[in-house]
C-alpha cells in the first residue's frame, strides 16, 4: 500500500531531487537581518521545553535568526530518500531526504511563503541504518528561498531544522523581535584603533578602543582603572562616546555581536601609540573586556 501511495511522489523526486542537489550547497551561510512576521502558534504545537530549546545557546538561537532569511512551522507531508550517489557532502552517519512540507506559521520572512514547500534536509540514520521517518512530524526551517523556483527553499544548514518545541519557538520570537528592533547593534568585524592614556594617580588610566563594523556604523568600547576600584567598561553604539556607557546584558544582541565577533587579540597595527606601557595596557584591557562578556558558546557546529 506504502508503495502504491507514494509512487507518484517517487517519481517526481527523480527531476526534484535533481535540481534540488545541484542548488542545495547546504551550509551556505548568507548574514541577513529577517524581518519579523506576526503570526499565531497552533494550539495543537507539541513537544515539550526539555526539548529542541534546551541544548541551544543564545548564540546557537542568534545564528540561526540572523542567518536565515526564511523561518518557518512546518508540517512534513512527504518524504523520499536521495540516494546517496547523488547526495554530496553527506555524512556517513546521515540519510539526505527530500520533503515536501506544509507550512504553518511564518516566523520571519523577507517575502510571502506559499502553503506547500519542499526542501532538503539531512537526518541521522536510524539504529537499523535507514532512514528516519519524518512524515507528519512538525519543525521549525531556517532556510533562504532559491531563486526563480516558488516553493522551494535550501537550508542554511544541513540540520537547519529543529523539532517544533514551544519553548524553542518562543525564544526563537524573542530573538527575531530583538534583531528586528531599530535599534540593533551593528555586526563587528573587528577592531580598527585603540588608545590608552595613563591618569594623574598611580593605577588610574583609559582605554578607548573603536570597533569596525561591517555596515561602518560606528562602536566603541571603553575601559576606566581608578586605584583601589574594579575596572569600569562598558559600550557605546553610535558618534559619541557616551561616558556613561555600560556593559551589554548577557543574552542580548549588544552581548552577541560582541562576545561572538572580537577577535582574540588586538592587531599590531591597531595601537595609534608607539609606547609599550600604552600598548600593554590596552591590551591588558582587551583582555579584560573579553573576560568579563565570557565565552561564545555554541551546540551547532
Amino acid at each position: 500500500m506504502f508503495d502504491r501511495v507514494t509512487q507518484p511522489f517517487r517519481r517526481r523526486l527523480g527531476a526534484a531531487s535533481a535540481a534540488l542537489a545541484a542548488i542545495a550547497v547546504l551550509g551556505g551561510c548568507m548574514a541577513t537581518e529577517p524581518v519579523r512576521a506576526q503570526a499565531p502558534l497552533p494550539q495543537e504545537a507539541r513537544g515539550t521545553a526539555a526539548g529542541a530549546a534546551a541544548g541551544l545557546t543564545y548564540a546557537d538561537i542568534a545564528d540561526l535568526v540572523t542567518t536565515a532569511s526564511t523561518i518557518a512551522v512546518v508540517e512534513v507531508r512527504r518524504q523520499a530518500t536521495v540516494e546517496r550517489e547523488r547526495a554530496p557532502g553527506l555524512a556517513p552517519s546521515d540519510a539526505r531526504l527530500f520533503l515536501e512540507a506544509r507550512t504553518e506559521v511564518l516566523l520571519t520572512g523577507r517575502s510571502a511563503l506559499g502553503e506547500e514547500l519542499t526542501f532538503l534536509a539531512d537526518r541521522p540514520l536510524r539504529d537499523n541504518g535507514r532512514a528516519p521517518r519524518v512524515r507528519k512530524e512538525r519543525f521549525v526551517i531556517f532556510a533562504d528561498p532559491v531563486p526563480g523556483r516558488p516553493g522551494q527553499l535550501q537550508l542554511i544548514d544541513p540540520r537547519a531544522m529543529l523539532p517544533a518545541d514551544p519553548a524553542l519557538i518562543e525564544r526563537l520570537r524573542g530573538a527575531i523581535a530583538a534583531f528586528a528592533g531599530a535599534d540593533v547593534p551593528p555586526i563587528v568585524t573587528g577592531v580598527r584603533d585603540v588608545i590608552s592614556v595613563p591618569g594623574n594617580l598611580a593605577g588610574e588610566s583609559e582605554t578607548q578602543m573603536f570597533i569596525e563594523t561591517r555596515s561602518g556604523a560606528p562602536a566603541t568600547l571603553g575601559v576606566v582603572r581608578r586605584p583601589g576600584m574594579a575596572p569600569d567598561w562598558g559600550v557605546s553604539w553610535g558618534e559619541v562616546v557616551d561616558p556613561s556607557a555600560r556593559p551589554p546584558e548577557p543574552g542580548t544582541p549588544a552581548w552577541y555581536r560582541l562576545a561572538c565577533s572580537l577577535p582574540p587579540t588586538i592587531r599590531t597595527d591597531a595601537h595609534l601609540q608607539e609606547g609599550n606601557a600604552a600598548r600593554l595596557q590596552a591590551e591588558a584591557d582587551y583582555r579584560f573586556v573579553l573576560d568579563q562578556l565570557g565565552p561564545c558558546e555554541r551546540t551547532r557546529g
